[in-house]
């Protein structure tokens, strides 16, 4: 028989300080020896939105190489998949504790990370450059989420995009994100002939930001509990609309999964008016398990 590897993954949960909330991610630590396909494999079975690989970087200016999957893909960048591994590098010493700042090489780039220092630290990620791409008929969207029109505040849903296009629909209450559902048929309809696959993202304006919810069903994943990658988009969309302040050094707060019981707490800061000098998104993490992967 043939000797088996061993890898060690640790779980965390992202975008919360509460254990059993947030968004669960698995995190390969040293993933070297890893082949793609196995990636792939060990993505699906532990059924996650994302599960994350370190490997050694192919950038001077990079602590380390991060691939990441969901069950069905390999994606360029990803919010909670980038927080939770800075997290789990820091927790290993292979990012020096204590270092406030530093870059993950991810398919889209290399993604500044800032830190701040704490008991449980808040970790902040630099959103890649944001596109705003077509918008999508009020109508359609909201037969789509199985909806109606007067759920859907009066702006036009668009596919706006820092590397995983997602088409933001505002909708006029908390109560109606709740009842916002999307199955593949209603996908497909939004996705109109775009040439990648999208995400849908519904949101309502609250006094704190926005309460949110993420569907992506053509990346294998039902709901998203939290979804960093979409969230600074979401500040590009929120800041256009005038729906939050566009002022540099404007904070606000994203609630997600709440409606699935995983409640997460996303954070945006503004730098630059507009976010012309970059738009940040950070949170907590709370560790859960660790594990080793025979193979």
């Amino acid at each position: 028989m043939d000797k088996l590897s061993s890898y060690r993954y640790k779980v965390v949960d992202v975008f919360t300080e509460t254990p059993l909330e947030g968004n669960p991610l698995a995190v390969f630590p040293d993933a070297e020896g890893i082949g793609e396909e196995t990636m792939q494999a060990i993505a699906r079975e532990f059924n996650l939105s994302e599960t994350t690989f370190v490997v050694p970087p192919t950038r001077a200016d990079c602590a380390a190489r991060v691939r990441i999957f969901t069950p069905r893909r390999e994606m360029a960048f990803a919010g909670h998949p980038t927080i939770g591994t800075s997290y789990v590098l820091l927790d290993e010493g292979i990012v020096p504790r204590g270092t406030a700042r530093f870059s993950l090489e991810e398919k889209v780039g290399a993604v500044p990370i800032r830190v701040d220092a704490g008991r449980n630290p808040m970790i902040w990620l630099r959103t890649p450059p944001i596109s705003h791409g077509a918008t999508r008929d009020r109508t359609l969207c909201a037969r789509a989420l199985g909806l109606n029109p007067a759920d859907l505040l009066e702006l036009p849903p668009q596919i706006v995009s820092a590397g995983n296009p997602t088409l933001f629909i505002p909708l006029a209450s908390v109560d109606a994100v709740d009842r916002a559902s999307l199955d593949s048929s209603g996908n497909a309809e939004l996705r109109q002939g775009h040439p990648e696959p999208i995400c849908v993202f519904v949101f309502a304006p609250t006094p704190a930001g926005a309460y949110s919810r993420m569907f992506a069903p053509e990346f294998g994943v039902v709901e998203d509990p939290a979804t960093g990658s979409a969230t600074g988009p979401l500040a590009a969309y929120m800041m256009r609309h005038r729906l939050v302040s566009a002022a540099s050094g404007t904070r606000f707060v994203s609630e997600q999964g709440t409606k699935m019981k995983r409640r997460s707490l996303l954070y945006v800061h503004i730098f630059g008016e507009h976010g012309s000098e970059g738009i940040d998104v950070g949170g907590h993490v709370a560790p859960i398990a660790e594990g080793t992967l025979k193979l």
